[in-house]
């Protein structure tokens, strides 16, 4: 055997294989290869576009980091939870769930509640730069706090506010009838 006859073996072996090949494909086999490849160069193409390619290859920088954190899993879940969660609800549910929020929002977004809320926050900074602990430890300086005025009135207060709470939860949960 000559040396060029050697090299070109492996060259013989491949046409003889493409002419294999091509005379086992069907019609619809060559129809479905010659889509295939249309398609892959269709996206190589748009890979040429400067904006295309930034954005695939910032893709995969921002893949790459989830995944490196460990959040590509949990992106991954949050994605499947909140598809399941869109598949689940129905309209009747989506119209009650924002029917919900409306009416919170006209019922806690109001000028008493705001009122209320700043009223509240400044009383209870006032009161813990006033609650300084002179009175001392234990036992006996828990006896001296409760000697005072001022605690035995906010006893008193809390008392009656917490009988009166007690009592409107009790009517709210009371079956009708």
């Amino acid at each position: 055997m000559t040396e060029i006859s050697r090299l070109n073996r492996p060259a013989d072996d491949l046409g003889r294989l493409a002419q294999a090949a091509a005379e086992a494909m069907t019609d619809s086999m060559v129809e479905r290869l010659t889509v295939t490849g249309a398609n892959a160069l269709e996206v190589v193409d748009r890979l040429n576009d400067e904006d295309t390619r930034d954005a695939v290859l910032a893709l995969l920088d921002g893949l790459t980091q989830l995944h490196k954190v460990g959040a590509l899993s949990t992106l991954i879940d949050t994605a499947m939870l909140l598809h399941a969660t869109r598949m689940a609800a129905t309209d009747s549910m989506v119209e009650r769930a924002f029917a919900f929020v409306e009416h919170m929002a006209n019922t806690v977004a109001t000028e008493d509640i705001a009122t209320l809320a700043h009223e509240t926050k400044g009383a209870l900074e006032d009161a813990l730069e006033e609650c300084a602990p002179d009175t001392g430890t234990g036992l006996m300086g828990t006896v001296r706090m409760l000697r005072q005025p001022e605690t035995q009135q906010a006893l008193r207060f809390l008392l009656a506010f917490s009988c009166k709470l007690k009592k409107r939860t009790a009517a709210l949960t009371k079956p009708p009838g």
